[in-house]
């Protein structure tokens, strides 16, 4: 049974979908996409007894924010509270990981295990390659001159193909998905408020992230994902890495039951009770 619902927060309202029963996982989506790049994961979830929710950050998807600040960390947990749940797994991809890394870093208490796809953590930068830098750059440019269309050709072949992956390396359905996905993020009638930064960052207080952490990467990603991902698995006390064969950035489209696999692993590690 799905629920759907929008939950309230300071200045906006969360498009909040829950799924199944069990065991909770909150999923954080990725920068570029909404709520739906999680569609393929979600009968996974539920196939091994796990309950699904996910929602629409500020300024994505169907959710709904005025131009007000607001802390990325505090919509977490509305969400949880919404959904009536104490603590749970949360699984980010990208942005979202940083999301997830950062609500865990302020509410421990909330955060029973982290399974984190792609992430990025707040205050710390690997080294980019030369080529790395380029392709920066020119996603800087596209995003500066306001242009939808080009910003999501370039966000699928750099995040969706990999760099300099072939344009027929993943199905077309998930390309077109991200594409469209992308192309409604870029909407420059969106009103997107103002994320407050946690502060200190949370790589300075890594050590005290204490809880079950898995952080893939995959293996066709750029190089400063995996950095991270072993960053990680060197700053937290029960954190492991894995580098993902054969895939870019959006891990749970290109694999999803390999990923429900670990997502299981790590709840029933977590001892999380539904």
């Amino acid at each position: 049974m799905s629920r759907e619902m929008m939950v309230p927060v300071p200045g906006g309202r969360l498009h909040t979908v829950d799924d199944g029963d069990g065991p909770p996982v909150l999923l954080l989506h990725a920068g570029i996409v909404d709520l739906r790049a999680w569609d393929p994961l979600i009968a996974h979830l539920l196939a091994r007894g796990l309950r699904a929710i996910r929602y629409d950050a500020r300024g994505y998807g169907l959710s709904e924010t005025d131009d007000v600040e607001y802390s990325n960390r505090a919509d977490v947990i509305a969400v949880l509270d919404a959904c009536g749940v104490d603590r749970a797994c949360l699984v980010g991809n990208s942005r979202g990981g940083q999301i997830a890394v950062d609500a865990a870093t302020e509410h421990p208490d909330r955060v029973a295990a982290l399974v984190l796809l792609g992430a990025s953590v707040g205050g710390y930068e690997a080294p980019a390659t030369p080529d790395e830098e380029a392709l920066f750059a020119e996603m800087e440019r596209l995003e500066e001159a306001g242009d939808p269309e080009a910003t999501a050709d370039f966000d699928v072949r750099l995040w969706v193909d990999g760099p300099g992956q072939s344009p027929d390396r993943v199905p077309p359905a998930i390309r077109e998905a991200v594409r469209a996905m992308d192309l409604a993020v870029g909407d420059p009638t969106r009103t997107r408020g103002r994320p407050v930064r946690l502060d200190p960052p949370a790589n300075e207080r890594l050590g005290g992230l204490t809880m079950p952490i898995l952080a893939m990467a995959g293996a066709l990603d750029v190089s400063d994902v995996w950095a991270t991902a072993l960053h990680l698995q060197d700053a937290c006390p029960d954190a492991a890495a894995e580098l993902v064969p054969g895939v870019a950035h959006m891990i749970a489209m290109e694999v999803p039951e390999l990923v429900a696999d670990r997502i299981a692993s790590l709840v029933a590690r977590a001892d999380l009770e539904g």
